[in-house]
């Protein structure tokens, strides 16, 4: 991480808006937090460059994608946008040179790989001028529904609704295992920091902790706050829709829905399960408002607390201390927030929103004389 003031959450605000025609279902910085790319209700993916404005369209899947990850060098290229901002700004101040005279650097390589409601994972070369499709792998029967790239970029993991967890070589695309084990459908799969595990949750709140060296399914944590049998619909509604590990990995959070009241609808509230991952004792961390909806992303800074974000009535995005279990800090987004990310920097988090715009914000300062970016109203 680049270094940077102390981060105070109560500061965060709106830095930009990136608009798109649908709604949007999922975002992810790239790993030098140059780009931030969104996945939308058209099928495609639109990928945002932070430093031109340029918008570019990966179009490729024949499905809704919200799973996406990247293999890259963060270090190398994390902070990035900040530096160049930064000179942006300074020369602005000493010289009044227009931003434009500042030409961006080359973005750095990397791959991005997304997962589509088909089943189909895809390889992009994620920094070209206009990304095409390098690779397409049929890795699921039915949804796949997340994907996540191992510490040291070699693997892929991928789950969806054939109750599998799948691992890939990151460089061919070609299979490498298959975890058996869940009774229904992954929702998400995050590997631990220090490379050796996998986590994975299904509908039903049943967290598997993977040995990669083995392959067994070592133990099972319980996250079944998540999760609801709606004997009126006969359905099932639950899930980690988002799922991480701290940074030094010593927690585990999964975020999604509890309290359902109506699974056809989706009316419940928002929470996540932060686990020990040392003893696997769970915690639920719940806004302090009564909202009602589900928590669709959720990051954890390295500062010291977490941010969870969330759609249904509305938009909220949430703060966090660790060892709290309710918020202390609340942003509201004019819609309601589908996904969640936090730049490789920890500079700035990005919002999906649900009327088709990506809503940036940024925990740096307002530069003087600089107004304060507004939401744009909406429509009447």
């Amino acid at each position: 991480m680049a270094n940077m003031n102390p981060i105070d959450p109560t500061a965060a605000r709106l830095e930009r808006e990136l608009k798109h025609t649908r709604p949007l279902i999922g975002c992810r910085f790239d790993p030098s937090g140059r780009f931030l790319f969104a996945s939308s209700e058209d099928d495609a993916i639109q990928r945002f460059d932070l430093l031109t404005g340029a918008k570019t369209t990966l179009a490729g899947h024949r499905s809704w994608v919200r799973g996406m990850t990247f293999v890259g060098n963060q270090v190398a290229g994390s902070g990035e946008l900040s530096a160049w901002q930064k000179r942006r700004d300074h020369l602005q101040a000493v010289a009044g040179f227009a931003g434009a005279t500042l030409l961006p650097p080359r973005p750095a390589p990397f791959t991005l790989i997304s997962a589509d409601y088909h089943g189909k994972l895809i390889w992009w070369q994620g920094d070209a001028d206009v990304p095409k499709p390098l690779r397409e792998v049929e890795a699921h029967k039915g949804w796949a529904r997340a994907v996540a790239v191992s510490p040291d970029g070699k693997t892929v993991a991928s789950c969806g609704n054939d109750n599998a967890v799948r691992i890939w070589s990151a460089d061919t695309g070609t299979p490498v295992r298959t975890f058996e084990g869940h009774a229904s459908h992954v929702y998400n799969v995050a590997f631990h920091p220090d490379g050796t595990r996998l986590a994975s949750c299904d509908l039903k709140g049943v967290v598997k902790d993977w040995n990669l060296k083995t392959g067994a399914a070592d133990r099972e944590l319980d996250a079944k706050v998540l999760w609801k049998y709606d004997t009126g619909f006969m359905a099932d509604i639950g899930g980690a829709r988002a799922m991480r590990f701290s940074p030094d990995g010593s927690r585990l959070a999964c975020a999604g829905i509890t309290n359902v009241s109506n699974a056809f609808a989706g009316v419940g509230n928002p929470a996540a399960i932060v686990f020990d991952w040392n003893d696997g004792k769970p915690k639920v961390l719940k806004p302090k408002e009564n909202f009602q909806g589900t928590a669709w992303g959720f990051a954890f800074h390295p500062a010291g607390f977490s941010i969870t974000g969330a759609g249904g009535s509305g938009g909220r995005v949430w703060f966090a201390k660790p060892d709290d279990t309710t918020t202390f800090h609340m942003l509201t987004p004019p819609t309601g927030v589908r996904d969640l990310d936090l730049a490789p920097d920890g500079e700035r988090f990005a919002c999906a929103g649900a009327n088709g715009t990506a809503y940036v914000y940024t925990f740096r300062p307002l530069p003087p004389d600089a107004a304060p970016v507004k939401p744009t109203p909406k429509k009447k």
